[in-house]
């Protein structure tokens, strides 16, 4: 799966993008708890007061309340409380401004408002403790009426029990207090209330559209990126295939190749759209999540830690289980294609033997292999999700039943609680993202290996940094000289020791049994093999120095397997040249023998041809193939048992206008038949890989006994002295 990294390079810029996006969703998404918390707490249960520091305070109140506290206190509320001027402003929005004065906290940082909410916190609830023991007169109208001497008393008595108070439990105690002054000096609290929510409330909202947004852009980013990857990908698999000599095309079956180029990149191309929207963001959500869990309430975090630790345990155990059928899947989708690409292309032979139960029966159990092993991991990895809803709402009913407790006891706010239910289910679903990434991630690394051993495939033809260009001077001349052979890896030579000359203007032909290595001597003439020792030199050049490119336009090729590609019949000669005018098709049509079945079709040359030709004939296809070679005009022309399917009159014709109009050509003919190569100007006779006999028909029957065996085996004694 690294190995595929470096692919992404083109599109770093995205998934720096995707990363900022991601991160501001993350914080979106972890702010909105803390605005439930406040709207509940502050907005429903404080009537919106959200500091035991009131914003306003009358003058009267301020001087009795700092005489509870300590100088240091006093000091940091003398600092922070400027007296209000008497504008029309102030004067509409806080009436009691008219008969005293009223003092107004200026602007202060987080550290200084949490020192001025314990100085008041404290002196509220030393002025609730005094009321409470009987030490003062009842307040009216808002009025803390207390005896300041007995109130420093009870301060100092009391000290000990107001300092184990939290910050939550104290400010819960004194907000009643602020209330009753906001409402003293005139101010609507309802109207203040209502406020507050809308503002929060707004600020909710907010939040909740920008991290929707976020979200939206993600996925819209993470679908361009993960699109144009798998484009990518797509592309330089399939130049890589196309680069590939018969070599590399031995070790990867058509099927296979497609399976990687199609459902393999496709796996890859949905988990990098899953991990730029997972893997980035789950994380931030878990640290995110961890971290205000400790903030909202240290005390609970074990919870969290617990909830943890058995996702963990969960998707360890299951992935143990389920991670070695994950790397059987791609091999089980390879068989199920190869079985079903050769039950469909060979459909008429499995009809003609009456085989279709047998053929039924290979597909049958392929895809119930498949089957199987999908439903097996499917199983597995759906038990995950009931479970972790298990330890989710086990984790939240956990979370409300100690809760509870610390909220009966003053520690903890009811927003609070419902906060850190909140992130808990931030945290677990977090997990629950990483696990889904866990179920891609070993399928999309199969996939990945896959398709980095087609990319890191070492071609086995390449050509030089530095070519050659053929020579001027010499045209049409092909020179084996002491050619030898052997596949990759084999011990044994399939070619041994072949030299021979072909000349401009001849037909050379090569005959031998099956299996004498015909197909493969033709090959290494277009380097779809290289040779393993010796030279092939064309027009004077040894074609290992020259690019591939420049060598094949020399060549008009006709393999032994006719390939037609789906599209029209001019199409398909369009490969050979895509600049033919109609005389030169007309030309080779001729030559091939094509030109009165072409013409006897509806739609002439765009007469449709579908896959692989299967609406065409065998011999039409081999006349097709014929007439397209031709079409390229080259210097040598390739044809490899390409008359086979061609009755005898037709084969004579072609063979005849061959030798008419493709006069300055070099012709290389490799036939099973006698009858067509006996006019040829050279036979070369192949057996297990040797030469053991060139010559003109006359001179092989007299002198090679392998070209004799084969010639008296076709052709009578009179056929073979006619000819």
């Amino acid at each position: 799966m690294i190995k595929l990294l470096k692919y992404l390079k083109p599109f770093l810029g995205g998934i720096f993008l995707v990363f900022i996006l991601l991160f501001a969703q993350a914080m979106t998404d972890l702010a909105l708890p803390d605005y439930t918390s406040r709207i509940v707490n502050e907005g429903i249960q404080q009537g919106g007061v959200e500091n035991s520091a009131p914003d306003v305070i009358r003058a009267s109140q301020l001087e009795k309340l700092t005489k509870i506290m300590t100088e240091e206190e006093q000091k940091v509320v003398n600092d922070h409380y400027k007296l209000l001027k008497k504008t029309d402003e102030n004067l509409l929005d806080y009436p009691r401004l008219k008969d005293e004065d009223i003092y107004q906290l200026g602007e202060v940082s987080e550290e200084q408002l949490a020192d001025l909410n314990r100085a008041f916190g404290e002196a509220y609830y030393t002025a609730y403790l005094v009321k409470t023991a009987g030490d003062k007169i009842e307040p009216t109208n808002g009025e803390i009426v207390i005896d300041p001497a007995k109130a420093k008393k009870s301060v100092e008595q009391m000290d000990e029990k107001i300092s184990t108070l939290s910050d939550t439990a104290l400010k819960q105690i004194t907000v009643p207090f602020v209330q009753e002054e906001y409402k003293a000096i005139g101010i609507d609290t309802e109207q203040y209330q209502f406020n507050y929510m809308y503002r929060v409330g707004g600020l909710m909202i907010l939040v909740t559209l920008i991290g929707g947004l976020c979200a939206i852009a993600v996925s819209y980013i993470s679908a361009r990126i993960g699109a144009g990857f798998a484009k990518n990908i797509r592309g330089m698999i399939f130049r890589k295939v196309e680069s590939f000599s018969s070599v590399e095309f031995d070790k990867f079956s058509t099927a296979s190749l497609i399976t990687r180029t199609t459902n393999d990149v496709q796996q890859i191309q949905m988990l990098v759209i899953m991990v730029l929207r997972i893997v980035f963001y789950a994380p931030i959500m878990a640290i995110g999540g961890i971290y205000k869990v400790v903030n909202t309430d240290s005390s609970m975090s074990w919870i969290t830690a617990l909830a943890i630790g058995a996702l963990l345990a969960l998707i360890v155990g299951v992935f143990s289980v389920a991670m070695p059928k994950f790397k059987m899947v791609q091999k089980l989708i390879d068989k199920l294609n190869l079985v079903s690409r050769e039950g469909l292309s060979g459909m008429m032979v499995v009809r003609a033997f009456n085989t279709q139960d047998h053929e039924e029966e290979r597909f049958d159990k392929a895809n119930r292999d498949l089957t199987k092993t999908n439903l097996f991991i499917n199983r597995v990895t759906q038990l995950m999700m009931p479970v972790m809803m298990l330890i989710m709402n086990g984790s939240t009913l956990l979370i409300i039943w100690v809760g509870s407790h610390h909220v009966d006891q003053g520690t903890m706010q009811v927003g609070s609680l419902m906060a850190f239910m909140q992130y808990t289910i931030q945290i677990i679903f977090a997990f629950l993202m990483v696990s889904i990434m866990f179920i891609m991630i070993p399928r999309a690394s199969v996939s990945a290996k896959r398709i980095s051993e087609v990319l890191e495939t070492k071609l086995t033809i390449v050509d030089l940094d530095k070519t050659e260009q053929f020579s001027e001077s010499i045209k049409g001349e092909l020179v084996f000289d002491n050619v030898n052979f052997k596949y990759p890896g084999a011990e044994d030579y399939v070619l041994k020791n072949i030299s021979f000359k072909a000349h401009k203007g001849e037909t050379t032909a090569i005959i031998g049994s099956t299996g004498a290595g015909k197909s493969t001597l033709i090959n290494l003439i277009p380097r779809l093999y290289d040779i393993t020792s010796g030279k092939i030199l064309i027009d004077g050049t040894d074609i290992s120095q020259v690019d591939q490119g420049t060598l094949r336009d020399k060549i008009g090729y006709v393999p032994q397997k006719t390939v037609l590609f789906s599209g029209t019949i001019e199409s398909n000669f369009t490969f050979a040249n895509e600049n033919l005018t109609p005389e030169e098709i007309a030309k080779a049509t001729e030559i091939a023998q094509a030109k009165d079945f072409i013409a006897g079709k509806e739609d002439g040359l765009q007469a449709s041809i579908s896959q692989g030709g299967s609406n065409v004939s065998g011999g039409q296809k081999q006349r097709l193939s014929i007439a397209r070679a031709l079409m390229k005009d080259a210097e040598f022309y390739i044809f490899d048992d390409s008359f086979s399917a061609l009755d005898f009159k037709t084969d004579a014709s072609l063979r005849q206008a061959l030798h008419t109009h493709v006069n300055d050509a070099t012709i290389l003919l490799v036939a099973q038949r006698v009858s067509t190569i006996m006019q040829a100007d050279q036979i070369i006779v192949l057996d297990e890989g040797e030469i053991v006999g060139i010559g003109k028909h006359a001179y092989l029957l007299e002198n090679c006994p392998v070209y004799k065996d084969i010639a008296e085996s076709q052709l009578s004694k009179e056929e073979l002295g006619n000819e």
